[in-house]
């Protein structure tokens, strides 16, 4: 009978210390010398990790009632926007908002300076009500002033994005960073083997309250992530070859650092921020066990064109490809840049490593697994009355 584990089984091995725990480098190493079965008896946990721009993140902030107090109808922090749509007291700054005299200053810059511990300037305004007389207040917060600083992001870790390429005649400034005109570079991100969702392709360890590294802490993935999109063509080893599945997470921004999240500014595109995730995956079956054994050579990515509006596919290649330093594409040979740091990714992956080696973190089964089949839909334009 083919071997399998419960998640009853590894948490017990983790907290007596008899677990085995491989990241995903290590194990697809293995990979090369023994079967996925022989993998499910000596491997316990693989732990996944990345660390890129996720634009779609951001902080849910209660600052607390003033004396007297005020009903918080407009927000800014260090001049950035905040949504004020809450309670009073309640906001929340998304990473990609800007200052407006300071386009290169955003939400993300705020929340890395509050993680920082330093001093932010709040300033709000009210109406004025019976309850909330107050209409305006500008002062101080930092990270221990503040009740509540939670992470909460709608949208990270893509399961394997496009590769960005330039054929037309200027520079591109864009998410995927510069792309240089006449195919002169080529942008990636993801990091391929030790991505977690690529590792576990059809989430089935992954889901609603998995229990994950965010930020240098513990947090989970609360629900399926925005764009959520599992309908992706697959190569022949299951993995979608193009941007498809995403998770929603949320944590302690008080018990994170700043060394797994980062503000960043684009040139002439805007501010994003890089969030550190891990998750770890039991290896419960040999088919868990086949699929967190692939490799770079296995993980292709669609080649798209964002000098052509519409971005059309003009290739397909190989993260192994990708991480060599160079791609062939249109028959000519260009050099390649992540937007994601792979050092980085193998450090959370390593620390998650010790963190369940040491006993301090444990596997969770999820309470509901995510949907299959799922696509999207495109905002359509069409004529709307000016009465």
């Amino acid at each position: 009978m083919p071997k399998t584990k419960t998640y009853k089984e590894i948490n017990r091995k983790l907290k007596s210390g008899d677990a085995v725990v491989l990241t995903a480098e290590e194990v697809s190493e293995l990979a090369k010398k023994l079967s996925p079965e022989e993998i499910v008896e000596k491997v316990d946990v693989v732990t996944t990790a990345t660390f890129g721009a996720m634009c779609s993140s951001g902080a849910i902030i209660n600052f607390g009632h003033a004396d007297p107090p005020i009903r918080m109808e407009k927000i800014r922090l260090n001049g950035v926007p905040c949504y004020e749509g809450w309670a009073a007291v309640d906001s929340y700054i998304g990473a990609a908002a800007c200052n407006p005299d300071n386009p290169s200053y955003g939400g993300a810059h705020v929340i890395q300076d509050l993680l920082e511990g330093k001093d932010v300037v709040l300033e709000a305004w009210g109406k004025g009500t019976d309850d909330y007389p107050r209409k305006h207040i500008k002062t101080k917060i930092n990270i221990n002033t503040v009740n509540e600083f939670t992470l909460f992001n709608p949208r990270n870790a893509y399961q394997n994005y496009n590769v960005a390429v330039n054929t037309a005649k200027r520079i591109l400034h864009t998410y995927m960073g510069t792309l240089l005109p006449n195919l002169r570079n080529a942008t990636y991100s993801t990091s391929g083997e030790l991505s977690p969702l690529i590792n576990d392709p059809e989430m089935k360890t992954i889901g609603i309250g998995t229990r994950i590294f965010l930020g240098g802490a513990q947090g989970f993935v609360v629900w399926p992530g925005t764009q959520f999109h599992t309908s992706r063509p697959k190569n022949e080893y299951g993995v979608p070859v193009t941007n498809a599945a995403t998770l929603a997470v949320i944590g302690n921004l008080k018990e994170m650092s700043p060394e797994y999240l980062q503000a960043a500014y684009y040139e002439k595109y805007g501010t994003s921020m890089f969030i550190g995730v891990g998750i770890p995956i039991p290896v419960l079956n040999a088919d868990i066990a086949k699929r967190v054994s692939i490799n770079n050579s296995q993980i292709e990515s669609h080649v798209v064109d964002f000098g052509i509006v519409g971005e059309p596919k003009v290739g397909q290649v190989t993260f192994e490809q990708l991480q060599s330093g160079s791609i062939t594409v249109n028959g000519k040979k260009i050099r390649t840049a992540p937007v994601a740091s792979l050092a980085k990714a193998r450090k959370i992956a390593g620390e998650l490593k010790e963190w369940l080696l040491n006993g301090e973190f444990e596997v969770s089964k999820p309470v509901q697994l995510f949907p299959t089949n799922t696509s999207l839909k495109s905002l359509k334009e069409t004529e709307v009355d000016n009465d």
